[in-house]
This record gives C-alpha cells, sequence and structure tokens, in this order.
C-alpha cells in the first residue's frame, strides 16, 4: 500500500476519531489536522488511491441523495488505519539482523520546522538511534514506515534513506540495539 492510500486510511480513521471524542479542544485540534492533510493530497492520486482503497475493500463508498459521495472504512480497513497510525509508528524486529543500517537523513528548511521536529520526534519515538542532528540509524528493515512519517508530513523533497553496511561507531549502535 502506497503513501498516499496510508494517508488516506489515517484520515478516514482521523473522522471515527472525531466522533469518538468528547473535548472541543480535541476535536478543533483534529479537524484542523484533517484539513491541512486532505489539502495536501494531489487530487488525481486522490482519486487512484479511493478506487484502489474501494478494490481492496478497505473502504466502502456510499451514494447520498444530494449527488454526494460518503467514504466510510471497513473493518479491514480501520485495522489498517490503526497499523499506520502516526502516533504508533513502530519498527518491527527481525528474527536476524542482516548486517545492515538503515540510515534516514534529512536537511529540512527551517520554514518547516514543526514537521523536522515532528519527523525527529517520531524516528526517536519508532526507535531509531540518533546518530547526528539530523542523521538517524535503525538495524531493521523500516522503508514503509519511514515512507508513511515521510509522506504525512509531507517532507519527501528533503528527506533521504541509505542501506550501509558499516558505521565507525558501530559499536556504540550495536550496544544501543543490543546486537
Amino acid at each position: 500500500m502506497g503513501p498516499t492510500a496510508q494517508k488516506v486510511l489515517v484520515l478516514l480513521f482521523g473522522g471515527l476519531a472525531l466522533g469518538l471524542t468528547s473535548s472541543p479542544d480535541r476535536y478543533f485540534r483534529i479537524i484542523r489536522t484533517i484539513r491541512k492533510d486532505f489539502e495536501k493530497i494531489n487530487r488525481y492520486a486522490l482519486h487512484r488511491t479511493i478506487r484502489n482503497l474501494y478494490r481492496s475493500k478497505l473502504v466502502n463508498v456510499k451514494e447520498n441523495a444530494d449527488d454526494t459521495v460518503t467514504l466510510v472504512l471497513t473493518d479491514k480497513g480501520r485495522v489498517k488505519a490503526l497499523t499506520y497510525n502516526i502516533e504508533n509508528v513502530n519498527v518491527p524486529d527481525m528474527k536476524r539482523w542482516d548486517k545492515q543500517w538503515r540510515v534516514v537523513m534529512f536537511d529540512i528548511p527551517e520554514r518547516y520546522k514543526k514537521p523536522r521536529d515532528a519527523l525527529s520526534k517520531t524516528l526517536k519515538k519508532a526507535g531509531f538511534y540518533k546518530f547526528q542532528k539530523s542523521v538517524f540509524v535503525h538495524p531493521f528493515e523500516c522503508k514503509n514506515e519511514v515512507d508513511f512519517v515521510v509522506e504525512f508530513f509531507n517532507l519527501r523533497p528533503y528527506v533521504r534513506y541509505m542501506l550501509a553496511s558499516h558505521i565507525d561507531n558501530e559499536l556504540d549502535i550495536k550496544q544501543h540495539f543490543n546486537l
């Protein structure tokens, strides 16, 4: 599933969260976040993604009397959206380490300070080792998780992902991950 599809599922799940919140502050915060994120999605990609989500039975399309369409998450879609919840991004452990380091590097302009800080915080929370101010390292496969986080914060042009077989202070990093 691509990053746009993940974002659409999370946005739909955010709509579900609106129905469950009782706090007016939280309600309006969710509304602002959903609106901002929805406006950032490319319209062509959105239509293609909705069609694919429908085909994979993650959403149902309900036609209304006023010729509008409502997307409704199916149970399968709800589970998938929870899997990609930005608050709970997690990198699963591999049975055996493949001796490859996953390195996430970024150079994000100052005008994107909030998303940059949110990216750093999310990577740290997901278990990445902070190698330098804008370089994070993880020993296990995490490309999908990194792509999701980068797309969620709309930082694709500023973030790079690479595999490295050797890092000069590898011992410290191995110790951090108990490898």
